[in-house]
């Protein structure tokens, strides 16, 4: 079955948005030592069933389907980033859990005592104003309502 040119589309972005998404996470993560709390482990769940989704649209039908569920876990996963922004604009009240990061060498209780607290109520990097979590919110809300938008345009004969 061949597939339209707005589903090919759709389901390109239904997997790259995501895989984008948290390849930039990863970076700043490793790169830039902007370690995730926990509701940034919250944002990447729904990136990582999107991802697996989108990949199963290429090889099992219904393909449309498929598409359609990895960009719903994109919106999810963009909800949970506007969430996570509100809670570090101060907007609302958010989760009291926080993340670490354990570094692995030896004594497990140095490691503890020793690792970053990632607060989720304070953006550890903004641009223009908008923390990472806010970006997600964006990207990802509007990404993944973009996908189903291709998916809802019908070939007109």
């Amino acid at each position: 079955m061949t597939i339209s040119p707005s589903d090919r589309l759709a389901q390109r972005l239904a997997l790259g948005i995501p895989a984008l998404l948290l390849g930039g996470a990863y970076i700043s993560e490793y790169g830039f030592g902007l370690f995730p709390c926990e509701m940034c482990w919250w944002q990447r769940y729904p990136h990582f069933v999107a991802i697996v989704l989108g990949l199963i649209s290429y090889f099992a039908s219904p393909r449309r389907l498929w598409i359609a569920l990895a960009a719903l876990a994109v919106v999810v996963s963009g909800l949970i980033g506007g969430f996570h922004a509100g809670v570090e604009y101060g907007w609302w009240e958010g989760i009291t859990d926080c993340a670490t990061t354990q570094s692995g060498g030896g004594n497990a209780l140095d490691d503890i005592f020793n690792a970053p607290l990632t607060r989720c109520d304070q953006a550890p990097w903004s641009l223009f104003g908008v923390s990472l979590a806010g970006w997600n919110f964006l990207i990802s809300t509007f990404g993944g309502l973009a996908v189903l938008g291709l998916l809802a345009r019908r070939k007109t004969v």
